[in-house]
Parts: C-alpha cells; structure tokens; sequence
C-alpha cells in the first residue's frame, strides 16, 4: 500500500512510518522539520518537508497517488496555537487535499475524553477523572473536537483512533478495542500500539466510519 503520514516527527507519527516500513508500504513521511525524524533513509521512504498544514494547496503532492492517509496530527503545544484548533485547521486542509486527489481512505488519532464515558466505566473515571481532563485540558480536546468534526463531515472513508493516556512502553499488537465507543477502565496504552491500530484499521472495513476506543 501507498501511504502518507502527516505528523510523521511526532511520538505516535514515527512508530507509523517505522511500522508501515517494516510491513512492506510504501511511505510518504510528511515533517515540519526533517531532522527531527528518526527513522534511517529507506528505499521505500519518501520525506516531504511542508512546514504549513493550513492550506491544501501544498498537500497535493504529498497524496496524489496514494492509497490511504494517515493523520498523527496532534493539538499545538502554543497556548496561542491551541485557541485556532489547529489539529482542526489541519484536518480540514488534508480531506480537501484527498477528495482534490481523488484518495478515499483516511485513519486519524483523537484522544479518548473527547467522546463519551465507556459504557460500565467505574464512577470514579465517570464522575472524577474525565470531567478533570476535560477541564485542565479543554482546549486540547476543544482542538480535537473540531478536528473529529471535520473529518466526518468528509467525504473520506474515515477511521478515528481514540487513544487514552499514551505511554512509551513497546509495541505489542495486543490491546483491547471498541468500535464506535471507549474502552472500559482502559487508562494507558503505547504511542507503538497506537500506531498498529491506525495501520491495522486501514484494512479493516468494520471501522470505517467510526471512531474506534483503544487500550491495554
């Protein structure tokens, strides 16, 4: 498969290249800065350096010809940045790219609090710990939230991936995962793992459409 990962510098972003590498895909690495991308030059990798994810014009090139996108694409770490949703923006200008390109296939990461509280989850995680992240982190999930909306209000056959805290343990392929909803009691699971979900998701028709709650 020819695949495209946007967010490829970021934690989750370059175990999908280095996953998708070892899988046999061919990928197109899309970075801000290519220094920071620690994956060895590879015959079948190619890095495209697009500093500005706002505008879909420059991301033609990058999905033209490709069989699927991959979005790794987090919220800014700049409190000025978070306030203009730019998880959000960014999104928005990828499916505008992939409908212009004529690529249908679409597998995103999101964050577990932006949906609802798991079905059975305990009453500490319903009523404590999710309305505490929401609060400290509202404008995260707010840019989250916005980039959700914008991928399905495309025309993409799209997978989100809801992810709870992620940690740096190794890449598994074991995790639990629920489609359409989160996982019950599921606090924690690897960046690596997370990006075996968004790869295995890609073949997995069952999930399109969705979004799709992850963990260990």
């Amino acid at each position: 498969m020819k695949l495209t990962v946007f967010g490829a510098t970021g934690g989750v972003g370059r175990h999908v290249v280095r996953q998708a590498l070892d899988s046999g895909h061919e990928v197109t690495a899309v970075v801000r800065d290519p220094a920071r991308l620690p994956v060895p030059a590879h015959p079948r990798l190619q890095v495209l350096t697009i500093p500005d994810l706002t505008h879909h014009e420059p991301l033609l090139p990058a999905v033209t010809g490709r069989d699927a996108v991959i979005s790794a694409v987090g919220p800014s770490s700049n409190a000025q940045a978070r306030t203009t949703h730019i998880a959000g923006t960014a999104l928005r200008a990828i499916v505008t790219a992939m409908d212009q390109a004529g690529v249908r296939r679409l597998s995103a990461v999101s964050a577990a609090p932006v949906g609802p509280v798991a079905e059975g989850e305990g009453p500490l995680t319903r009523a404590v710990v999710f309305p505490l992240l929401r609060r400290a982190l509202r404008d995260t999930y707010a840019d989250l939230a916005a980039m959700e909306e914008a991928i399905s209000a495309s025309d993409t056959g799209w997978t989100v991936v809801r992810p709870p805290k992620l940690t740096d343990k190794p890449h598994t392929g074991t995790y639990r995962r629920v489609i359409g909803g989160n996982v019950p009691g599921g606090m924690t699971i690897s960046r690596a793992d997370v990006a075996d979900a968004l790869l295995t998701c890609l073949d997995d028709p069952a999930t399109e459409g969705h979004v799709v709650g992850i963990a260990t």
